[in-house]
């Protein structure tokens, strides 16, 4: 019975001290116009908290955007009501976050996509073009035009810096491949617009292109719809997006946003906070291509040895990916 009575006891303890510790953690996320079901960006967003709360049984607070006007009303929001680590999702969040964090000194804050040079804010930026360059490189193998596409979302240099690295993979497979470009708009809006991504689409294939990969969060789904409905392929972006069209999308690039909201959630719950910046591509396991049963038929071993040749390479530095971030002007 005493052993009985000191076990009860400790897992009353250990019980008390799971909650005191679930306490000194409200995490909340805020994402970026689109909504956390994007099927992209966002959603990979949504993908790393949900996987944060199964994990530890930690609830965490989200809110979805539906203007601009929002962004430091809904940031101030969360750190008034004592929500920490407060994560934003996407570069359009920089202003907001640089005053509410200023406002809020002892409040940790994260932003995806953009660099916020604050003592309490966690910069997590990608180097998407290393991951553009891989599925650029599948793209250019899977065509039988020697056309290609992309469609961007809103027009900005990260989402020129997508098209640069696609291009420049296309562009080491087949010297004289031809690569359309056409972005959706230049105001939030262009990425939530699957209506107009489709017709995109539909515009580079009428003018050649078998293949378009996409970098417009949910005005994406419309590339990839307008890919199956004409018998070609389309590349997704962010989340693996291979299962929404199976056999219709060559692949995914990976952008491993997820892991980066919970990873914030995680350091704090574990008090290993840390600001600064990060920088995540291919060597870090940041961005990647997706292969799965959805598109397993339509990447060939040659594909595979290749890409995975051209990933050890660009880890390695042989090969260097143009970062139109840092020099904003694709040489390709």
């Amino acid at each position: 019975m005493k052993k009985l009575f000191a076990m009860s006891a400790a897992a009353s303890v250990m019980l008390a001290c799971a909650s005191a510790l679930a306490a000194d953690i409200q995490p909340a996320v805020l994402y970026d116009l689109g909504g956390k079901f994007d099927k992209s960006f966002n959603e990979a967003a949504h993908s790393g908290a949900q996987r944060f709360l199964e994990d530890t049984g930690i609830e965490y607070r989200d809110f979805e955007l539906q203007n601009d006007s929002q962004r430091e009303q809904a940031l101030r929001n969360f750190a008034r009501r004592g929500m920490n680590p407060i994560v934003a999702i996407g570069f359009s969040q920089a202003n907001a976050v640089e005053k509410v964090a200023a406002e809020y000194p002892d409040t940790q804050f994260a932003i995806v996509d953009m660099v916020v040079d604050l003592p309490n804010v966690r910069s997590i930026v990608f180097k998407e073009h290393e991951g553009s360059y891989i599925v650029g490189m599948l793209a250019a193998m899977a065509s039988e035009t020697g056309k290609v596409g992309f469609v961007g979302g809103m027009d900005i240099p990260l989402i020129r810096k997508f098209a640069c690295g696609y291009k420049q993979g296309v562009l080491a497979v087949n010297a004289d491949a031809e690569v359309f470009q056409n972005m959706t708009g230049t105001t939030g809006a262009a990425w939530n617009d699957p209506v107009k991504g489709g017709e995109l689409a539909k515009s580079q294939f009428d003018r050649g292109a078998d293949v378009v990969y996409h970098a417009a969060g949910a005005t994406g789904i419309g590339v990839l719809q307008a890919a199956a409905d004409a018998g070609k392929l389309g590349i997704g972006v962010d989340s693996n997006q291979n299962g929404l069209h199976p056999g219709s999308v060559l692949s995914s690039m990976i952008k491993r946003v997820d892991v980066a909201v919970y990873q914030a959630f995680d350091d704090a719950k574990n008090d290993n906070w840390t600001s600064g910046f990060e920088v995540l591509g291919l060597a870090e396991g940041g961005v990647d291509w997706a292969l799965d049963e959805n598109n397993a038929a339509l990447v060939t071993e040659e594909m595979k040895a290749a890409v995975a040749q051209a990933k050890n390479q660009i880890i390695s530095g042989e090969i260097v990916v143009h970062d139109y971030m840092s020099d904003q002007n694709c040489p390709f």
